[in-house]
C-alpha cells in the first residue's frame, strides 16, 4: 500500500514508523527541514520538504498512486485542505484527518467531513485527540488498578496492563499453575514487561513483584482476574479533574453520561477557560484556582477523592499536581504525560497510571487502515508491542489449522478467541475455524510477519 503521511511531529513520525516496519511505502511531507532530516536519517520513508497541502509538493510526493493520504500537521486547516487537495486533483481514495478544534467538530457541521452525509472532498476518517485521550482515561477509570484498560471483540474481550506488587498472590508461580488455581476463569496472560523488555511468557516464567503484565480476560470476568492478581480496588465514586481544556471538560461529560453516581470536581487555573467549561458540564463542579496550590485542591475535597487525574497542557504540572493529590490523600492518580523522556521516571515517584496522548492517536489512526481481517491494533508498552484484533475469513490462510499449525512466530500469543457466544482462551491444539475473531498481542518485531500471516491476499490491506 502506498501512503502518504502530511505532518512529521510525534504522531506522523510514529504512524510513519509503524506502517514502514510492515512493509507499506510511505512518503512523509512537512515544512520544517529538521524534522524532515530527522526522519530521513531514522527510518525507511522517503521525505519531502514542503507545504503539506500545495498541489506541487503532493504531485512531487506522487499523491496520484496513494492509496491512502492520512493529515496530521499541527494546523487543522492544511490538514483539512491537503484531504481536498488529494481528493480533487489526485483521486486519493482514502484520507484520515487529525482536527482538534472543537467547532469543527460539532455535529451541526458533519457535512464539513466525508462519509455518508458529507461533502466528497472530505476526510474519511476525523481523528480527534483530545477525545480520543478522554475515552482513554475513561477506559482505565472503568478498571480500577488496571494502567491499561482496552475493549476488543465488542467489548466481550478486555486487555489489561496491570503492574505486580507484593500483594500479588501468584507470584513465583508457574503460569501453568493458573489454570488449576482459577479453573474458570477465562484469562491469559499476553506479555511481560520487565527492566524496560517485554516478552511472551511461556508456561513456565513466573511473575516477581515490580512487573508489568498484560492480560486477555472475559469481560464478565474483569472483577476476578483483577483479584486473582492481586487488584481489588473499588470504583471511584469521588473524581478531582485538573485542566479545564478538551480532555478534562469531555472526560467530565463521559463520566456524567455514563455515571451518575459519581461526583466530580475540576479544577481550572485560567478564569476565562473555568468559566468555559462550568458552561459545558451539567453536575461537574468548577473550581477556578491553581492545583498546585494545597487550599484549592482541600476545596476540591482530595482527601475524600479516590482518584486525581491531571490532564493540562503542562507536564510538570500534570505530574506535580498529581504527587500533591496523593500526598493530601487521594489514592489513586492518573497523570497525562506528553514527554517520552519523562515516560520511566512517574510511576516510580508516585503516579499510578501514565496517559500517552501521542500513542493513543497513533493507535487510533492505526485502527483506521489496517485490512484483511484485522479489525482493530492498539499499541502499548510505549509502542514495543501491539494488539491486534481479526476476524478470520473462510479465505484466510490459517482456517482449519489448529493454534501450533498455523506457526505463528516468536513473540506473538493468542490471547482469547471468540466464537459464535464462547468464549475461548485457546490452547495450542485450538483449532481455528472462519469467523473466529482472535485478540493477538505481538512483539513489535514480529507485527510485520503476524501481519502477512492474517493476510487475504498480498493487495491492500
Amino acid at each position: 500500500m502506498r501512503v502518504v503521511i502530511c505532518g512529521a511531529g510525534q504522531v506522523g513520525f510514529h504512524v510513519a514508523e509503524h506502517l514502514a516496519e510492515i512493509g507499506h511505502d510511505v512518503t512523509v511531507i512537512d515544512r520544517s527541514p529538521r524534522l524532515i532530516r530527522r526522519i530521513s536519517d531514522l527510518l525507511d520513508v522517503r521525505a519531502i520538504e514542503g507545504h503539506a497541502s500545495d498541489p506541487d509538493v503532493l504531485d512531487q510526493a506522487q499523491a496520484r498512486e496513494a492509496d491512502l493520504l492520512i493529515a496530521v500537521t499541527a494546523l487543522d486547516e492544511v490538514n483539512m485542505v491537503a484531504c481536498q487537495v488529494a481528493h480533487t486533483l489526485f483521486d486519493v481514495p482514502e484520507m484520515i484527518a487529525r482536527v482538534r478544534n472543537p467547532a469543527y467538530l460539532d455535529g451541526r457541521w458533519r457535512r464539513l467531513f466525508g462519509g455518508e452525509h458529507g461533502l466528497p472532498f472530505g476526510p474519511d476518517r476525523v481523528i480527534a485527540p483530545e477525545r480520543e485521550v478522554s475515552r482513554a482515561i475513561y477506559a482505565r477509570l472503568e478498571v480500577p488498578g488496571a494502567f491499561e484498560s482496552v475493549r476488543l471483540v465488542d467489548d466481550r474481550v478486555r486487555v489489561l496492563g496491570l503492574h505486580l506488587d507484593d500483594s500479588c498472590p501468584v507470584l513465583d508461580t508457574p503460569l501453568r499453575q493458573l489454570t488449576e488455581l482459577f479453573p474458570d476463569l477465562a484469562v491469559r496472560v499476553l506479555a511481560v514487561e520487565r527492566d524496560n523488555r517485554i516478552w511472551v511468557p511461556t508456561s513456565d516464567d513466573q511473575l516477581l513483584a515490580g512487573d508489568d503484565i498484560y492480560i486477555a480476560v472475559a469481560a464478565d470476568q474483569v472483577a476476578r482476574a483483577m483479584g486473582a492478581f492481586g487488584h481489588e480496588e473499588r470504583a471511584a465514586r469521588n473524581l478531582v479533574i485538573v485542566g479545564g481544556g478538551e480532555v478534562g471538560v469531555g472526560l467530565a461529560r463521559i463520566i456524567e453520561q455514563e455515571d451518575r453516581h459519581t461526583q466530580i470536581k475540576l479544577i481550572e487555573r485560567d478564569e476565562e477557560r473555568a468559566a468555559h467549561a462550568a458552561d459545558q458540564v451539567t453536575r461537574t463542579v468548577v473550581l477556578n484556582g491553581d492545583a498546585l496550590e494545597p487550599d484549592i485542591l482541600h476545596e476540591a475535597g482530595i482527601e475524600d477523592a479516590e482518584t486525581i487525574i491531571t490532564v493540562t497542557n503542562s507536564d510538570q504540572v500534570n505530574i506535580l499536581s498529581a504527587l500533591l493529590g496523593k500526598h493530601f490523600g487521594c489514592q489513586r492518580s492518573i497523570a497525562l504525560i506528553n514527554k517520552a523522556t519523562f515516560a520511566p521516571l512517574v510511576h516510580g515517584i508516585g503516579v499510578d497510571v501514565r496517559v500517552d496522548p501521542r500513542a493513543t492517536t497513533v493507535s487510533s489512526i492505526l485502527r483506521h487502515i489496517r485490512r484483511g481481517g484485522i479489525r482493530d491494533v492498539r499499541t502499548v508498552a510505549d509502542g514495543k508491542g501491539e494488539l491486534l484484533e481479526a476476524r478470520l475469513l473462510d479465505r484466510s490462510r490459517i482456517v482449519h489449522k489448529t493454534i501450533r499449525e498455523a506457526d505463528f512466530p516468536l513473540g506473538v500469543v493468542v490471547g482469547a478467541l471468540v466464537r459464535d457466544d464462547e468464549i475461548i482462551i485457546p490452547r495450542p491444539d485450538t483449532v481455528l475455524e472462519a469467523g473466529d475473531r482472535l485478540v493477538i498481542f505481538a512483539e513489535r518485531d514480529a507485527v510485520k510477519e503476524v501481519e502477512h500471516l492474517l493476510m487475504l491476499d498480498v493487495g491492500y490491506y
